[in-house]
């Protein structure tokens, strides 16, 4: 299994996680109760460097301080691309950053977006982890 197949299966294991495609064939969005908690594409998103060859990336929630030190620590997280900076993260998938980080960073998206829903939808998904 390739490293974005072993992302999207980590992705789809969460429980009631979704992937849908609102944005086209090439944007994987993962959700959680209609929630989006993951989005995963393929593209070129270094505007000062359009030809390099695309990347995959990978959006994530994430707490605003620890964002800005996850930044600061891995030069392929990046301000969430199309997203609010404050809250989201861009993780460039070019195989810097080890596959456990990225686990744990999507654990942490998941259980931020979990921890905002009502109590029975929380208990509901709590449930099966």
């Amino acid at each position: 299994m390739d490293m974005m197949e072993s992302i999207k299966s980590y992705l789809l294991n969460k429980p009631k996680a979704s992937e849908n495609f609102p944005f086209g064939a090439g944007v994987s969005v993962f959700k959680v109760n209609h929630k989006m908690f993951a989005l995963l594409s393929l593209g070129n998103i270094d505007k000062q460097h359009p030809e390099k060859p695309p990347s995959w990336w990978l959006n994530l929630k994430c707490e605003p301080q620890e964002a800005l030190m996850l930044r600061d620590i891995f030069p392929a997280v990046r301000p969430g691309y199309h997203m609010n900076k404050l809250h989201w993260n861009t993780l460039i998938l070019d195989g810097s950053i080890p596959q456990g980080e990225i686990e744990r960073m999507i654990d942490n998206s998941f259980m931020l977006v979990v921890n905002n829903m009502s109590k029975k939808d929380q208990q509901a998904i709590l449930l099966h982890l």
